[in-house]
């Protein structure tokens, strides 16, 4: 033994407290979830072209009194043949996310880039499992760039559901 402070783990001396920037998920959660085969069982038939898919994606982030953050991540897939709609899935996934060392003018970017970059594969399995249960191949979407949406969104000035931001 020493009489020297040991140092704490981490490598930190005793009493020093790490401030290390991160992003910890505290909880994932569907907030709403719609399915709508409207044409089934006829729509199940592989019969016909491949159908024309539409995709939207919308992410959401507000903070909480309580210091977190939450975060929801809106994808919808409609599919459709010449002769109609196939199916119509709407996903509402959200997540609590708690956040520190990251700076103020980078919060931004944080919630609506990297926490739904974490939401996502989760969010994507739901998808896949609810068209598999209505009858149709597992929907797996495509790895989505929220960087690009974000950036896009930005530059259109479309960021109104971020108002609620700063408010934490």
């Amino acid at each position: 033994m020493t009489d020297t402070d040991a140092a704490a783990p981490g490598g930190q001396p005793n009493g020093a407290e790490a401030f290390v920037p991160g992003v910890r998920i505290l909880a994932q959660f569907i907030r709403d979830l719609s399915f709508e085969n409207p044409r089934a069982p006829d729509a199940l038939r592989g019969t016909g072209a491949q159908p024309q898919i539409d995709l939207g994606v919308e992410m959401n982030a507000r903070g909480r009194d309580d210091g977190l953050f939450e975060v929801d991540l809106k994808l919808s897939a409609r599919a459709s043949r010449e002769d109609g709609p196939v199916f119509h899935v709407e996903l509402l996934y959200g997540g609590v996310f708690g956040i520190n060392g990251v700076a103020p003018e980078d919060l931004e970017q944080v919630l609506l880039v990297d926490c739904p970059r974490f939401l996502f594969p989760f969010a994507r399995r739901v998808i896949a499992d609810v068209t598999s249960d209505g009858g149709f191949p597992p929907f797996l979407l495509d790895p989505i760039d929220f960087a690009g949406v974000y950036a896009a969104r930005k530059a259109q000035g479309d960021l109104s559901q971020m108002d609620e931001i700063g408010n934490a």
